[in-house]
């Protein structure tokens, strides 16, 4: 049974500490999954499960906290998942997974972050010792910060800093002319995206220091911001698509890959080369793409190496412009997939594509029905 994405809603993504900073991340993740209910117009108890991704939360299992926040009922059961900045996008493709299994006719997936009140976290000892994150990887096999692994991965594929803010630039500019208002659910007073700044040019960027390393070619400028923010798409069986005439998104192949830990912006190659493979589809056959812009160079690396078309990558401004709520980006991908996919003009193949700390990727292939 092919699995179909019919509906897709995001909060705007706001920067830590700002608008959206008293907001939880299951209060960031509820009116979201139920704006994609009420865009279907079903009943909530027909949901089967909420299935979302974080990060760097309080744990529990706040999808299961989110689901009860947005009113659907004692009945609809959560599960959260943690792939890092792919778990989002691997939410929906375990939702996908369910659909086409049989084992459930309307799951909503996606994935939520709020940074500004994500747990201070300790190791034990006297004084107790804060950190940061936990190890994506064992020492020996590296594990670097992603900043210093985004050095790496530019300096490597040759991608140089004035290449890189120009990219960062057209990120910001696109989304500050870009209208998000269908896909959006307006929270605590916001209700457009925060960090997109109308007027960056690669020539303001160039002022900025490396960021990461003497002498480096990364800059706060051109790398992505911390945000809070969720996302959530609604997945069903075409059976029920066709039934009740939903547009949407099939979706094609997912894949998740294993790479270098100490290159993990690149990661994504590997699963983006896999899901195309596997429906015989080239680069050139993608009419929409959505890469999490982490870092610019690290987007740019990934678009050289697969030969994609820059043109239709985040042509709307991605992570760079908008900011990077972790656990909901690779959702926040589908989301502005569907907006610029399911139309009358809309084109035939999409895909979403997330680079994941510790050396791994994550791709979804998809088609406009």
């Amino acid at each position: 049974m092919n699995a179909v994405v019919v509906a897709a809603r995001r909060t705007p993504v706001g920067t830590a500490g700002r608008s959206l900073a008293s907001v939880d991340v299951a209060r960031l993740a509820a009116p979201v999954l139920r704006a994609v209910v009420d865009d279907l117009g079903v009943s909530p108890d027909t949901v089967d499960e909420v299935i979302l991704g974080n990060c760097m939360g309080p744990g529990g299992n706040p999808a299961r906290v989110a689901a009860l926040a947005a009113g659907l009922g004692t009945a609809v059961p959560g599960l959260t998942v943690d792939r890092q900045c792919g778990s989002g996008l691997e939410a929906i493709n375990l939702a996908s997974a369910l659909i086409a299994a049989g084992a459930g006719t309307l799951v909503l997936a996606g994935g939520a972050e709020s940074a500004s009140t994500a747990p201070l976290r300790f190791l034990p000892g006297d004084p107790p010792v804060r950190y940061q994150r936990a190890p994506f990887a064992p020492a020996e096999y590296g594990d670097p910060d992603m900043g210093e692994a985004a050095e790496t991965v530019t300096a490597e594929a040759g991608i140089d800093r004035q290449r890189q803010d120009r990219y960062a630039a057209r990120s910001h500019a696109t989304a500050s002319a870009a209208d998000f208002s269908r896909e959006l659910v307006p929270l605590a007073g916001l209700d457009r995206d925060e960090r997109p700044r109308r007027g960056l040019t690669a020539a303001r960027l160039a002022r900025l220091p490396a960021a990461f390393a003497q002498g480096g070619t990364v800059t706060a400028g051109n790398s992505c911001g911390i945000s809070d923010g969720a996302a959530a798409v609604a997945v069903v069986g075409e059976r029920l698509r066709v039934a009740n005439g939903w547009p949407g998104l099939r979706v094609l192949a997912w894949q998740i890959c294993g790479t270098d830990p100490r290159r993990p912006g690149v990661g994504l190659v590997p699963a983006v080369r896999a899901v195309l493979a596997r429906h015989d589809l080239g680069p050139r056959d993608l009419g929409a793409v959505e890469i999490t812009e982490a870092f610019a160079g690290q987007v740019l690396a990934c678009v050289d190496a697969l030969g994609l078309d820059e043109g239709v990558v985040c042509a709307e401004g991605g992570a760079l412009a908008l900011g990077h709520p972790w656990g909901a980006s690779g959702a926040i991908l589908m989301v502005r997939l569907f907006s610029r996919m399911v139309s009358a003009d809309g084109p035939r193949f999409g895909l979403a594509a997330c680079a994941v700390g510790g050396g791994m990727g994550v791709a979804t292939l998809v088609e406009r029905t």
